[in-house]
């Protein structure tokens, strides 16, 4: 019999905000700093670097989705040099279990520490250690297999490894094994114990070290086996994790900052940890049952539902969490639209002032928010992404503030020796117009292209607020509701912050940031329909104030055209993926390695290719006008992972590995331009493909040549991977695959922190109620025998949505409990009985 099991899902969020009091690396008195993340010592983030800045801002902010957990997490701060490599600056390192340990995440200044090189270990042993007794003599029996993933510790980017077995005075080393981090030893060493040795004290530790010939070993980390185990388990073989030499499982160096920094300066950081164990999908189908049957089955405006329980006891820090996280359980289940109807009439009805319409952070807010996100990016980047590459690629000086002008910072715009205020003012006039007014017509143009589901999500919006606002005065609420979200919560901020929406890799300049917030503010007065110009401080922005006036009609236009769509051309049926298989997910050039024909010099090795992303397909071809393209089958893939840098003397490389209908393996070799594209068309290639059927445990992480692998040295083209591979490890972003399970349990922990409030609220109330209906019932005699009349009267509105809400959190909770019980049982077990 199958017994089913809960799944694990671990999330890592983590902002790397900002740093101070750097030390200075360059002969000028600053750095240049950046920071590099690693999970497990694999860079999964590299920050913009600050130019001439002891003391950064990089706000930049990341999701990590982690299936197999992690056990540490590494920001390096380095120097970016133009020759030769950059230099490190320090180091923060925080275990798993100390970002667990804090339920809100951490949120503070931390100092740096410097990088020991016996502490920056990694990978994994695979050994089986055998305590054999007889009446003669007694020996422990060590058999080194291999090993995965060591650290590189040769300019080479490799390691000459070998390994050592210590107990007590005795010792014994494996062969060298020469430039390879996966080395096969497939050794045995045997020590011979003394009789009073054979006592339950001691360790037995396994170390692995990079021989060198001039100078000292270096260290590659260490096992520790308490001699205990051998006398309860004979035969110990497994995989085990390599630690640094003093044991130290992170932290250890880790302070947090306070108002003086360390010697090497501070960071300070934004880290939250979210692990959940998801049940198999049936345990969730009754709450999923109830959501749905808030959407399908509306209630009065008055009725509580189980989404407007879920809303009271939601906090505002968590309320756009789960506003995303309802958007896509509505979007699986084909019914995004009826969820955000019922949400924005209840919302609308509820609103007496119009001039107040979805102004707070409500869920109805959040929910239209996070939908235009999560349906609307692809659209978003098609419509804005050409002016955006545009104002970074021309950098323009442009000012408006008086107060903010710097004749010092303007290039020359007139032939004159100098420039004057006024010419700065004219000339960013011209400049903000001629970028709005490409912004705006983009916009406008952009009917067709904007997705079918947002736009009948906007009409329904539209039908709301005509209903609720009847008087003439009243005329323009339906448009400022729509234009409220489509430009002040979509393509204002994604103006704002291109970074935030995938539309540039790194955040912009200061010059260019500057042009960016000018044109998100006047964005913003379009989206008001102009309403409210002239009634702000800044008065400076007047300028532009004819073009915006000039820019209402084209935009009330826009959005009647926006709305003239059949409402049943939405597909009501259930999706696993927020975008249609035809749309491309991710576009670009890269570099495809030339496999054919013989042996080139790697860098002449990787011809330059545009590639297209759908869930259905990778293709390439010359260039994006292309005609002829070569294409992939997404469902052929079977791994998405890096390639060592040795392996073409080429940083990041990435392969995809498919398999074709006779069961042949094939490889792709792909090279990014840094390790964020990398880590991009990673994820985007990995999210597509999760659903495949065969996808494989164990890759190679480096390419077979001269009749040989250059990772494992092994001469078997088949042989199996020598690394594992890491297909459901993901950044989290607008496109991540929908999980109704994970979704759901998303939603049921949220109640579950409420279940005291509903319950007070409600059932409390219905059981004084009850009590009084029944006092009630013996002093009136003209109540009908049965109360009925008495219930319909005295029934609070939800109370019998709340008694089965309840009963569902309390079922989610038992099945936990049951769960995480024959989880340590099956532990226990295998403890007793390996």
């Amino acid at each position: 019999m199958i017994v089913a099991k809960m799944a694990k899902n671990t999330s890592l969020y983590f902002r790397i905000v900002e740093g101070r009091n750097l030390p200075a690396k360059d002969v000028s008195g600053t750095s240049d700093p950046y920071c590099i993340v690693k999970v497990d010592n694999e860079v999964v983030a590299r920050t913009a670097t600050v130019w001439k800045n002891l003391n950064p801002f990089w706000g930049e902010e990341y999701t990590l989705h982690l299936p197999m957990g992690f056990h540490s997490l590494s920001f390096l701060v380095m120097d970016e040099d133009t020759i030769g490599h950059d230099d490190v600056i320090g180091k923060i390192t925080l275990s798993k279990e100390a970002i667990g340990s804090q339920a809100k995440g951490l949120d503070s200044w931390m100092n740096l520490t410097r990088v020991d090189p016996d502490e920056e270990v990694q990978g994994e042993i695979h050994l089986s250690l055998e305590l054999l007794r007889d009446t003669k003599k007694s020996s422990l029996r060590c058999q080194v297999i291999e090993a995965r993933d060591l650290a590189p510790r040769d300019i080479s980017g490799t390691s000459d490894p070998f390994g050592r077995v210590i107990f007590n005075n005795h010792s014994a080393e494996t062969s060298i094994i020469k430039k390879t981090r996966f080395p096969h030893w497939g050794e045995t060493l045997e020590l011979e114990l003394d009789a009073e040795e054979l006592s339950e004290e001691g360790t037995v530790t396994v170390e692995v070290w990079d021989w060198d010939m001039v100078g000292k070993n270096d260290f590659l980390g260490k096992v520790e086996i308490p001699f205990a185990c051998l006398h309860k388990t004979p035969l110990l073989e497994g995989w085990f994790r390599l630690l640094p030499l003093g044991n130290n499982e992170a932290d250890a160096g880790v302070s947090y900052g306070s108002l003086y920094s360390g010697k090497l300066g501070a960071l300070r950081l934004k880290v939250r940890l979210v692990e959940d164990r998801i049940l198999p999908s049936t345990y969730y189908q009754p709450l999923i049952e109830l959501l749905v049957e808030s959407v399908i089955s509306p209630t009065e405006v008055e009725d509580s539902s189980a989404l407007t329980m879920l809303e009271e006891v939601t906090t505002v820090e968590s309320r756009q969490d789960v506003a995303m996280t309802l958007v896509k359980i509505y979007l699986g289940q084909g019914l995004v639209v009826p969820f955000l109807d019922y949400l924005n009439t209840r919302e609308v009805n509820l609103t007496t002032d119009p001039n107040t319409l979805f102004r707070s952070n409500s869920l109805a807010s959040k929910a239209m928010e996070q939908f235009m996100k999560a349906v609307g990016m692809l659209y978003l980047h098609e419509v804005l992404k050409p002016i955006i590459n545009r104002i970074f690629d021309e950098r323009k000086y442009i000012e408006l503030d008086p107060c903010k002008i710097d004749l010092n910072r303007t290039r020359r715009i007139s032939f004159k020796s100098g420039v004057s205020e006024a010419e700065v003012r004219d000339y960013s006039v011209e400049m903000l117009q001629t970028y709005l007014s490409s912004i705006i017509e983009s916009i406008v143009n952009s009917v067709d292209q904007c997705p079918s589901v947002m736009r009948v999500a906007f009409k329904q919006l539209h039908k709301r607020v005509e209903e609720q606002f009847t008087e003439p005065e009243n005329e323009d609420v339906k448009y400022l509701a729509i234009s409220g979200f489509f430009f002040l919560r979509f393509f204002a901020p994604a103006i704002l912050t291109p970074k935030l929406f995938q539309l540039r890799d790194q955040h912009a300049d200061t010059r260019t940031s500057r042009t960016l917030l000018l044109l998100a503010k006047a964005l913003q007065s379009v989206g008001n329909l102009g309403l409210q110009l002239g009634h702000g401080k800044e008065q400076w922005m007047a300028p532009l104030h004819p073009i915006i006036l000039r820019s209402v009609a084209s935009v009330k236009d826009f959005l009647d055209k926006l709305i003239d769509i059949d409402h049943d051309i939405v597909s009501a049926v259930p999706q696993r993926a927020v975008f249609m298989p035809s749309v491309t997910v991710k576009e670009g050039y890269l570099h495809k390695h030339k496999a054919e024909g013989p042996q080139l010099l790697s860098r002449f090795a990787f011809k330059k290719r545009y590639f297209w992303l759908t869930s259905e397909t990778l293709s390439y071809a010359k260039t994006s006008d292309w005609q002829v393209r070569s294409s992939i089958p997404i469902q052929r893939v079977c791994a998405v992972e890096r390639v060592d840098e040795n392996a073409f003397q080429q940083q990041n490389v990435m392969q995809v590995i498919t398999q074709d209908n006779e069961g042949k393996m094939n490889t792709m070799y792909i090279q990014c331009k840094n390790v964020n594209e990398l880590n991009q068309w990673l994820s985007a290639i990995r999210k597509v493909s999760i659903y495949n059927e065969r996808m494989l445990p164990s890759f190679h992480p480096g390419v077979h040549r001269s009749s040989k692998w250059t990772c494992c040295l092994q001469a078997d083209r088949a042989v199996t991977g020598c690394s594992r591979t890491h297909s459901a490890v993901t950044l989290g972003d607008w496109s991540d695959p929908l999980d109704p399970d994970v979704e759901t349990q998303m939603i049921f922990k949220q109640l579950l922190q409420g279940r005291d409030k509903l319950r007070k609220k409600y059932l409390e109330q219905e059981e004084a109620d009850q009590t009084s209906s029944n006092k009630e019932k013996r002093i009136n005699p003209d109540i009908h025998p049965d109360g009925a009349e008495c219930n319909a009267q005295q029934m609070k509105p939800g109370q019998s949505v709340a008694a089965r809400l309840l009963v569902v959190i309390e079922d989610l909770e038992q099945a936990h409990a049951t769960f995480q019980l024959r989880e340590k049982e099956d532990a226990t077990r295998v403890i007793l009985n390996p």
